[in-house]
């Protein structure tokens, strides 16, 4: 086939070569079920040709573990002989790197059937699929990611935990929580401005810098999007923005949700609203305070299919650690107003701006399937008409006792998943499967695995 089914044109890629003749190569990449850029690097004189009729890539890059190894669970490998398929940029995506030696660009794909159709177990997929069912119900939701993450150390201290690593201007080390720190930032700025320039490069409205509550954790939000496609675009682009320039300046960003058992983890909140066929922000109330039932079925809907997706929100083994009490990490479906401890929050502010946040993912977590989880809660709630339960006030933590039961570790979340037709119907069948099949082979390889806390535990005493 010669036309793209991803919208993508040869115009554009004609245009941005001759606008950067300096460009020497690009960085093709999709996203797998964990979130995870796989693809390849491809010359100059590749690009029109795969703007012309895509590129092949094998059905398994979609079927990888976190590792990047086959899970032939997923019925992604053998059972379909590992064939091709094919891969299409995504337009409005093609972009020049910031500062890369020699010049090189970007572009995101997405995978499609040879024959055009949309390859189910693309997340990408999986978030179009409930944007496309909100739109035909006349709502367009809009939104933003927060991104948190730690700069550490490329080695390990000599007790084996990771160490925040010293500011890049001129090698302090500092090892105090200092949230909120104008002046902690002084000292990371060289990578923060390289990162400030790519984002711009890549058409992200990098925003607010924030000294987060951990030494050596940062929280970067982003310009609210009426396109949470392309919300979700951005969080997964300035991930690997900011990975690339802090190895660039000599650190690791690390983005697992709990690297530090004494310190807060890094979530990923997600703010959303919805808005009409004319724009309006259907989540506003008349009157300010007083909650109109769109937002409050939004929450209902969220709260009750929270405790069967929280797989997507928790899917690795360290993100379960982040659940602790009082680390501002939700560890129940509670909600309430301008309260950083319940899991659904209506932030303050102007009303015209009102949205829900939902804060149980980690920063781990693939925005896609985040997102797509998070709006079909919503749709769930507002077919159903379901009433969130009273507001919580106060310490969230402890009204949480009479919220609906979540699950309380990652294999309870990953039955939950399995056994879930609202997750079937929110991700699709297959990538349905392929997700839980991943984090069920993810869960068998850690289990497997002798760590040091079991010789620090049994090694003496039992």
């Amino acid at each position: 086939m010669t036309h793209s089914p991803s919208g993508s044109t040869l115009a554009e890629a004609e245009a941005f070569l001759a606008a950067h003749p300096q460009i020497e190569a690009f960085d093709i990449v999709l996203h797998d079920a964990n979130g995870i850029g796989r693809g390849k690097i491809i010359r100059r004189h590749e690009l029109l040709g795969m703007y012309k009729g895509g590129r092949h890539l094998p059905i398994s890059i979609l079927g990888l573990d976190i590792c990047g190894e086959d899970v032939h669970e997923t019925g992604l490998i053998w059972d379909e002989g590992d064939g091709d398929r094919r891969a299409w940029p995504i337009p409005g995506t093609l972009r020049a790197i910031y500062g890369s030696t020699p010049a090189r660009g970007e572009v995101l794909m997405s995978v499609y059937t040879l024959d055009g159709a949309p390859m189910a177990e693309d997340p990408r997929h999986a978030l179009a699929a409930q944007v496309q069912a909100l739109a035909a119900e006349g709502l367009h939701p809009a939104g933003a990611f927060e991104l948190e993450f730690f700069l550490l150390e490329n080695e390990r201290g000599a007790d084996g935990k990771m160490v925040p690593a010293r500011d890049v201007l001129d090698g302090r080390r500092n090892s105090k929580t200092d949230v909120y720190s104008v002046d902690q930032l002084h000292g990371m700025l060289p990578l923060f401005n390289d990162i400030y320039a790519d984002a711009k490069l890549a058409g992200i409205k990098a925003e607010t810098l924030i000294s987060e509550f951990a030494p050596g954790q940062y929280e970067l939000t982003l310009h609210y999007r009426e396109d949470v496609m392309q919300a979700a675009d951005d969080l997964l682009r300035l991930k690997r923005i900011v990975r690339s320039h802090a190895r660039l300046h000599g650190v690791t960003a690390c983005f697992m949700a709990k690297p530090n058992e004494d310190y807060a983890g890094s979530g990923m909140h997600f703010h959303v609203s919805m808005l009409d066929e004319a724009g309006v922000n259907v989540f506003v109330e008349p009157n300010e305070g007083q909650y109109n039932p769109t937002i409050l079925h939004a929450i209902g809907g969220l709260r009750a299919t929270m405790a069967e997706s929280m797989l997507i929100f928790a899917p690795h083994a360290n993100s379960w650690r982040r659940f602790a009490s009082n680390s501002y990490a939700p560890v129940s479906p509670t909600w309430g107003v301008n309260n950083r401890s319940v899991a659904l929050r209506i932030p303050a502010g102007d009303i015209r701006a009102r949205r829900i946040e939902h804060r149980p993912a980690g920063v781990d977590a693939n925005p896609y399937l985040v997102a797509a989880t998070v709006l079909a809660g919503i749709r769930h709630g507002l077919k159903h008409q379901i009433d969130p339960g009273p507001e919580t006030t106060g310490n969230g933590y402890d009204a949480g006792q009479d919220a609906p039961a979540i699950p309380v570790d990652w294999r309870s979340a990953i039955e939950a998943a399995k056994a879930s037709d609202f997750l079937k119907q929110a991700l699709g069948e297959a990538m349905h499967r392929t997700f839980t099949a991943i984090k069920a082979a993810e869960y068998a390889r850690v289990m497997r695995r002798v760590s040091e806390v079991d010789f620090d535990l049994y090694l003496h005493t039992v």
